[in-house]
């Protein structure tokens, strides 16, 4: 697993931007509110994600995860290395943690990402 393929499976995402943030991470992002964060310079490579209740109880008791610095209080995973997840899963997660973040965003803006406006 690569940066370029999380990369990839975050701008198949309709509406997605992306900034660095804190100098070296590069943050994925939905109106503005982050889904996916990936550390640039660590290594192994690093990332963070919003997950569902049932997912971040799952992942922050299977070694290398555990919840994110700042964040862990609003349910985001933290992974040491992200090699530890398969690409099948990195996008299953990646949905999912974007699915929960448009679910929050004002309801004519969640309209207007589906009738494919943004």
């Amino acid at each position: 697993m690569n940066i370029e393929v999380i990369t990839n499976i975050c701008n198949n995402l309709r509406a997605v931007t992306s900034d660095i943030k804190w100098e070296d991470h590069l943050c994925f992002n939905i109106a503005d509110k982050m889904f996916f964060i990936v550390s640039l310079e660590n290594i192994p490579t690093t990332a963070s994600f919003k997950a569902s209740d049932e997912d971040f109880a799952f992942l922050t008791s299977q070694n290398g995860f555990k919840p994110a610095p700042y964040l862990g209080r609003y349910k985001w995973v933290h992974i040491d290395d992200i090699n530890r997840l398969a690409r099948e899963e990195w996008t299953t997660y990646i949905e999912r943690s974007y699915a929960l973040i448009v679910s929050k965003l004002p309801k004519k803006l969640r309209e207007s990402l589906k009738e494919g406006k943004n």
